[in-house]
């Protein structure tokens, strides 16, 4: 099952695809470009365009290693954009001459520390979960309702999911 996200890095969206199967994050490449680069969407887009031709052209496998994922973008459509997992986001910021390269890294690290953590202990998840709500201005009440709902459905999946009817076929399955 994936898991679509938007992070923030200086206060500069970057869409994010949790896969939970292979347990990695995914980025999207120009979003991160657009970072680095401190431009619009279209200038980032550009920007990659040069740059994977250049890189292909140098050889360098991070092209290779770049996934088309379906991510939202800003008119609300799932489209396919480039997408590099954390390995290659490392590569793809020594690429990229910018002043933002380092703090971007420590970033980066952060994100994948606070997945790690939220793996080990469910609770840190939900916590963080009621604090994005509480920021987005949602009272304690409509939180409270959400998060209920949430682990309920997830409690439906478990006692349906893997469940078949009489010519074999699942009934529901959780995996998109």
């Amino acid at each position: 099952m994936s898991e679509n996200k938007i992070k923030v890095f200086e206060s500069r969206q970057i869409r994010t695809l949790w896969n939970a199967e292979e347990e990695e994050w995914y980025f999207s490449v120009i979003d991160i470009v657009a970072v680095l680069t401190d431009s619009d969407y279209q200038t980032a887009r550009n920007y990659w365009k040069v740059l994977k031709n250049r890189l292909s052209k140098e050889g360098s496998e991070l092209v290779t290693f770049c996934n088309r994922l379906k991510m939202q973008a800003d008119d609300g459509k799932m489209r396919l954009t480039d997408c590099l997992d954390t390995k290659g986001v490392l590569r793809l910021v020594q690429s990229i001459p910018s002043p933002k390269a380092e703090p971007f890294k420590m970033w980066l690290a952060q994100v994948g520390s606070e997945r790690l953590d939220e793996i080990a202990d469910p609770e840190k998840a939900i916590l963080r979960g009621a604090e994005f709500y509480r920021a987005k201005g949602y009272t304690e009440g409509w939180i409270n309702q959400r998060l209920q709902t949430i682990e309920m459905r997830k409690e439906l999946y478990g006692r349906v999911e893997g469940t078949r009817d009489r010519t074999g076929k699942r009934l529901c399955h959780t995996d998109e």
